[in-house]
């Protein structure tokens, strides 16, 4: 009929997957999985399956009677990778298909550090499951599944789903075998896995945090108010239904804030602050397990959906715990990363809409943050239009309607006429969904914190103003001060507040981008430091670009790309070479 996810070659006519049994040997020497996936439909079929896969190696094709299943593997395209073709046989329940997956796998970071254990872990959004499994790499399709993943003994496999199991037998060569069901169905990018020296800390009693030995301690304190951030979620928008929360604090490569693999969350170490001052990123990720994971965007081309109601959702926890005032601080930082977001992509307007157009568009490359931002004033302008309790009910409601399914951006319109009828209109909908830029109704965040800030404006503050500083006041006091600013200010904030030294990255990043324009080298030592520890891409990419376009420091980002390039995962690594070339 249609392929309706231009990222997949996924045919609407096709039979869809239901269940993925999925068998694993991890191999950190070839730096490969040896992978067996049986793929079970909900009925018997038959006809033509187009797989999504990128970089396989396919070995075998069989039915569920065990004879050869005819298939073709495809050339490769640019950005969505090879079709798998099958030609399934009539009364077909089920095909098993073995395979490897490639040394580059686009999915997949592999670490063997020195001095240190290996550790191995995924990244599947927006579509890079197809390098790990050989599926239908589209959020309209979901899949319960099993998994059996062999690892070495000595490290600890985990899954985002619920463990069934850990076998270890003398007799296999020293592997341990790990069983994991996911019961509740999932889009494909949130399959996902980790392999390490791992070892947990309980936080409450739906939740635990993961983390490598050496990080554990300072990442159970750091979150340990998890447990008071799920129970004021309920309370907002009704049940969690994922069973448990749990995090893992990934390794430094790890190139997101977190991603909201449901039942294991992960996490930048960089949230590792000391002071609990970044913990605002776990209410984003939680907040995903209504918002993303319950309700997901048909495809990339709907992801203000998923990221938009999460923005949303994340502020109204984040008010409900730690007060309207801090929630103001956040909206008008991102406001300003909106404007940002939003001159970027000034001779790309298309992609400042919240539905887009992404044929022969990475997802990967469209990626900013017009569908978190723009998504989240467009909810707030919808809520400041009906009321905050009505509002409430209705995301009660987007919630039950369309829970455990995929939707596209016309889907919410229709509910939101349904439910509140008219206020589309009201608002300048179609506009808000369909044009560029922000409409003139954006609701602009009013607090008296950032009436204080203004009236500091590009002064710097006084002790007894900056010992008041929330890290979020910091950012929005440096980025608001003129780029370059002059040298006697840059110095004298440095003096005065040791931000060179800050060990809070939103400070820190703020202020060495701020430092590189206004030619303070005494900062240049902290930025190649970052840029040597930290894989997260909200810090690499504004670092990369500082540099790149000051010519006295571009050569500095080319010697530290060269250097630090294989520290960082492959999805980082393209966005960089993008601005260094």
């Amino acid at each position: 009929m249609a392929r309706l996810d231009p990222h997949s070659y996924n045919d609407s006519s096709q039979p869809e997957v239901a269940h993925l049994d999925w068998h694993a040997v991890v191999d950190f020497a070839t730096h490969r999985l040896a992978c067996e996936a049986r793929l079970t439909f909900g009925r018997p079929v038959s006809g033509a399956l187009d797989l999504d896969t990128r970089e396989l190696e396919i070995e075998s094709v069989l039915g569920s009677d065990g004879e050869p299943v005819p298939y073709q593997l495809h050339e490769a395209e640019a950005i969505l990778g090879a079709r798998l073709r099958l030609e399934l046989p009539a009364g077909t329940e089920a095909v098993r298909i073995r395979y490897r997956t490639s040394r580059e796998a686009s999915a997949l970071k592999w670490l063997t550090p020195l001095d240190a254990k290996p550790f191995l872990f995924s990244q599947c959004q927006a579509i890079h499951a197809r390098s790990v499994v050989p599926i239908q790499d589209t959020p309209r399709i979901r899949i319960r599944y099993r998994a059996e993943l062999t690892v070495p003994k000595e490290l600890r496999g985990l899954m985002a789903a619920a463990l069934v199991r850990r076998d270890e037998s003398p007799g296999d060569g020293g592997g341990a075998v790990e069983v994991w069901e996911m019961p509740q169905p999932i889009p494909p990018y949130l399959f996902a896995f980790a392999v390490g020296e791992l070892a947990s800390r309980e936080l409450g009693p739906r939740s635990r945090v993961w983390a490598e030995p050496a990080v554990l301690e300072r990442a159970a304190w750091e979150f340990a108010e998890v447990d008071q951030m799920l129970t004021t979620a309920e309370g907002l928008f009704g049940a969690y239904d994922w069973d448990r929360f749990d995090l893992l604090v990934m390794p430094q490569a790890f190139p997101y804030g977190g991603m909201e693999n449901p039942r294991l969350t992960f996490l930048t170490p960089t949230l590792i602050a000391g002071d609990r001052s970044l913990v605002s990123v776990v209410a984003h990720e939680l907040a995903h397990s209504w918002t993303g994971n319950l309700v997901s965007n048909a495809s990339a081309e709907h992801f203000w959906l998923n990221e938009g109601f999460t923005v949303f959702a994340e502020r109204r926890i984040v008010e409900a715990i730690y007060g309207a005032d801090v929630c103001a601080l956040q909206a008008a930082l991102g406001r300003r990363d909106l404007d940002d977001a939003l001159r970027r992509f000034e001779k790309l307007p298309e992609l400042t809409k919240l539905e887009t157009r992404l044929e022969g568009i990475d997802p990967d490359e469209s990626f900013s943050e017009v569908p978190y931002e723009k998504g989240y004033l467009f909810l707030r302008t919808i809520e400041e239009a009906v009321g905050r309790d009505a509002f409430s009910a209705f995301l009660k409601r987007y919630v039950s309607t369309f829970r455990f399914s995929a939707i596209t951006t016309a889907d919410f319109a229709a509910l939101v006429e349904e439910a509140l009828p008219g206020v589309l209109a009201k608002v300048g909908g179609e506009e808000w969904m369909h044009a560029p830029g922000v409409p003139a109704n954006a609701p602009a965040p009013r607090s008296q914190r950032l009436e204080a800030l203004e009236r500091i404006g590009a002064r710097v503050p006084t002790e007894a103003e900056a010992r008041t500083f929330t890290p979020t006041e910091w950012q929005l006091y440096l980025e608001a001060l003129p780029h370059p600013a002059e040298r006697a200010l840059v110095d004298e904030l440095d003096r005065r507040f040791q931000l060179t030294r800050s060990t809070n990255y939103e400070v820190l990043v703020s202020w060495l981008q701020l430092a590189v324009e206004s030619g303070y080298d005494p900062a240049l030592p902290r930025v190649e430091e970052v840029l040597g520890r930290v894989g997260r891409m909200k810090y690499l990419k504004p670092l990369y670009v500082t540099l790149a376009k000051g010519p006295a420091t571009r050569a500095l980002a080319t010697r530290c790309y060269n250097r630090f390039r294989d520290a960082y995962h492959p999805i980082a690594q393209q966005v960089i070479e993008s601005i260094l070339n």
